[in-house]
């Protein structure tokens, strides 16, 4: 993402969309009744013909849809203002199609953390991707961490099997699979799992396209699943890669909040009446947020708003990923203080 210019005064904010990611944020900071801008065709009538015209269109927001599977978010609403404007109808509804590489404008009231969202996703846009592969004697796993949570690939099945008199030639066709995937994709790779399986992929890139290996990290997970990925994003191993991750903070934040909690130390709480008391004591260090609760609670908007005028850290979790599903099972809102409240 790309904030190409700014007008506080009049809340417009330009943008340049990169990546799916990017349209996953927007869809975060985007609302019904702000208003949006952009290019897109209207049909227009010629006789008994329909044709087609390139517009700039500005339409006020009802609806906002993200569609991840085919790489586009649109804003749906009511025409309010558009260019030729003879091809241009008000009060007509529209929607305005983003995908990557997309230039348009949002305009509304923005919110400090709406406009944090947008820097964030902005440096997400520089950082190399990270991709992470778990394997074992019988298969491997795809994954890449994405802001809004793991997206899982493909899984290879191993045929090879030890007392096979093939094993060689089956073990050598699994693991020439695998580094296939990894020629395919440009970016870095985290390569775990348990016992020796990574191991002997390491010596058998090394001998056949040793140029791979400085683009692989090799770790070691207790599992060649789901699970393993959720290890190691708590072991921090993506974090160390690529840098920070907006997915890892979340696990990491989680898994601190738990341990207070199960310590009961008095420092944790969740529900929006807890941290509504902790809010207005002063007493909230950092607030956590599941980003759906953020959009349909009008409470968690004026309770971001108090807490940030405290100080507090504000964290947006996605509800994608597993740090979002344990905070929409603790009522969508919790928060870590700086000393216990009675």
């Amino acid at each position: 993402m790309r904030i190409i210019h700014i007008d506080r005064k009049t809340g417009e904010i330009k943008i340049q969309a990169d990546t799916l990611d990017d349209l996953w944020h927007l869809e975060k900071v985007v609302n019904p009744g702000d208003e949006a801008e952009g290019k897109s065709w209207r049909t227009y009538k010629v006789g008994t013909k329909e044709e087609k015209k390139a517009v700039t269109i500005r339409v006020k927001v009802e609806r906002v849809e993200f569609a991840k599977s085919a790489n586009r978010l649109r804003l749906l609403g009511i025409i309010v203002s558009g260019s030729p404007e003879e091809y241009v109808q008000i009060g007509k509804h529209h929607s305005i199609e983003i995908g990557p590489d997309a230039r348009f404008k949002i305009i509304k009231v923005w919110k400090k953390h709406e406009i944090d969202r947008l820097r964030e996703a902005e440096k997400e846009t520089k950082k190399p991707r990270v991709n992470i592969l778990v394997l074992d004697e019988e298969k491997a796993l795809l994954a890449v961490v994405k802001p809004y949570g793991v997206d899982y690939g493909i899984e290879i099945e191993n045929a090879a099997r030890k007392r096979g008199e093939d094993f060689e030639q089956r073990e050598k066709e699994y693991f020439g699979k695998i580094m296939a995937e990894i020629e395919r994709k440009p970016e870095h790779f985290i390569i775990a799992g348990p016992g020796f399986s990574k191991d002997n992929l390491k010596k058998f890139i090394q001998q056949r396209k040793p140029e791979l290996i400085s683009r692989i990290t090799f770790e070691s997970c207790s599992y060649a699943e789901r699970n393993g990925v959720n290890e190691l994003l708590k072991k921090g191993i993506v974090e160390k890669v690529a840098g920070e991750a907006r997915y890892e903070k979340e696990e990491q934040l989680m898994e601190k909040f738990m341990e207070m909690l199960h310590r009961d130390t008095g420092k944790a709480v969740y529900g929006i009446v807890e941290v509504k008391k902790a809010v207005s004591l002063g007493a909230l260090e950092k607030l956590f947020v599941l980003d759906e609760f953020l959009r349909t609670n009008e409470d968690a908007e004026a309770l971001i708003d108090e807490a940030e005028k405290a100080g507090a850290a504000i964290v947006i979790f996605s509800s994608e990923g597993d740090a979002g599903l344990k905070l929409k099972g603790l009522g969508r809102i919790a928060g870590l203080l700086r000393w216990k409240i009675e």
